[in-house]
């Protein structure tokens, strides 16, 4: 009798699934040795993760000098977006206090991701966040450091408070001073030059504005390299340490666990330390700027009869830069006495910035009744049916309408010949006498 013998292929079993295991670090100033130490902790968790069977390495996640506040961490809200996208399945961490400095923000987060099947492993307390008890003791360990980083920080606020007191200056970040080991300020002489620049063209009637684009044009950067733009040199102006004196406790911190710093309104002492290092400014032109800054604040203030809003207001957006335009009429008796709508980045910065072109109110009104159909401008009308204009490009814009409909217009330019008349042309002729004569 035949047999027939049938050849089975053995099953092999699935591999097992690999753990996904990431690492966040993070160091709560930049110094160079806190620096130095998230590299340290970032290798660290590297090896260590490469070195288990079973485990894959998604990487390490890392905070430089940012605070233990969640929303501030960038890397840390990267991690947790990867963890709802199903990339990572544990997370290795050095302690909770790296993870969270309050217990509410670390509740909320690990709730979060046990949700999600995500374990958090916190090395320094050896609790795994998936076990049964891993939340009561990590509700009792977070109220410990939670008080632990009060603790430090009552004990930073009152060794800074007491230097206040003494007329130490802390440490200082400003153009035209360093700062020396007894926490005198001494003037970095090249630094020095451009703040003394910059009062004497302020004094002299220069904007701020017109100051930081001429600091910008020859090159000349922020104290941290940056351009310059208004504020900072409205900064430089008001800063009384150009005058050789200081002020301290400008500012505080709100708490411990937000960090949020704050301008001092009467809430804390301030301390004023009159000549406590040298000038850079001598304090008849300090006071000379504080008188002029004042003067221009003055000047300034908005008045009941400039509110007046207009048909275009917040209407017409700059392609270019994405700013409203706004409306601007020249002083009486100018070349553009009358009222045109021009880009703010392009009117205050100039045309490096933005090259965007302004537009005459009576060009605009008629090409808005064109669009419209009308025969002349109706502001109702407009207003019923136009959601915005987009200065695309010069002389060319975009209407979107309320219903979502778009209509692009463009126009020329009226030749300059044509718009003179006999009056022009005989005031111009009675000009050019008037000029012959003298």
């Amino acid at each position: 009798m035949a047999r027939t013998i049938r050849r089975i292929q053995p099953i092999t079993p699935p591999a097992p699934a690999l753990t996904k295991v990431a690492a966040y670090a993070r160091v709560s100033s930049g110094k160079e040795a806190m620096l130095h130490s998230l590299s340290a902790q970032v290798s660290y968790y590297s090896d260590y993760v490469q070195k288990h069977r079973g485990w894959q390495y998604i990487g390490v996640y890392a905070d430089e000098a940012i605070t233990g506040t969640k929303n501030t961490r960038p890397e840390f809200q990267h991690m947790i977006a990867d963890c709802k996208a199903g990339k990572i399945n544990m997370i290795l961490t050095k302690s909770i206090s790296r993870f969270a400095r309050n217990t509410v923000t670390l509740l909320e987060t690990v709730r979060e991701l046990t949700v999600l099947g995500v374990d958090v492993f916190f090395e320094k307390e050896n609790i795994h966040t998936i076990s049964g008890d891993g939340e009561l003791m990590l509700t009792i360990l977070a109220s410990f450091a939670q008080e632990e980083s009060l603790s430090v920080s009552e004990n930073c606020k009152w060794r800074i408070r007491n230097n206040f007191k003494k007329g130490i200056v802390p440490s200082i970040t400003i153009l035209g001073y360093r700062r020396n080991i007894d926490g005198v300020l001494k003037i970095e002489p090249a630094e020095a030059d451009i703040i003394r620049m910059i009062f004497t063209n302020y004094i002299g009637g220069m904007s701020k504005q017109a100051i930081s684009n001429k600091l910008n044009a020859i090159n000349i950067p922020t104290r941290l390299g940056f351009e310059w733009q208004p504020n900072a040199i409205g900064y430089i102006l008001s800063n009384e340490k150009y005058a050789g004196d200081t002020l301290l406790q400008k500012f505080f911190r709100l708490n411990h666990i937000s960090k949020r710093k704050c301008p001092n309104k009467g809430e804390l002492p301030m301390y004023f330390v009159q000549d406590c290092h040298e000038p850079i400014i001598d304090r008849s032109t300090f006071e000379q700027a504080q008188a002029e800054i004042q003067r221009r604040t003055e000047q300034l203030k908005p008045r009941a009869d400039n509110r007046t809003t207009y048909p275009f207001t917040r209407k017409i957006i700059c392609g270019k830069c994405g700013k409203n335009y706004r409306r601007k009429v020249a002083a009486s008796g100018t070349k553009y006495e009358k009222p045109v709508w021009i880009c703010p980045t392009f009117h205050t910065n100039g045309k490096a910035y933005c090259d965007s072109k302004q537009i005459p109110q009576n060009i605009l009104m008629t090409v808005c009744a064109e669009v419209l159909g009308l025969s002349e401008f109706d502001e109702q009308v407009f207003a019923e049916q136009i959601q915005q204009i987009i200065v695309s490009e010069a002389n060319k814009l975009i209407f979107m309408f309320h219903n979502g409909a778009t209509i692009e217009k463009s126009w020329q330019d009226h030749s300059r010949r044509d718009s003179w008349d006999d009056a022009k042309r005989e005031l111009a002729r009675q000009k050019a006498l008037d000029r012959r004569k003298k």
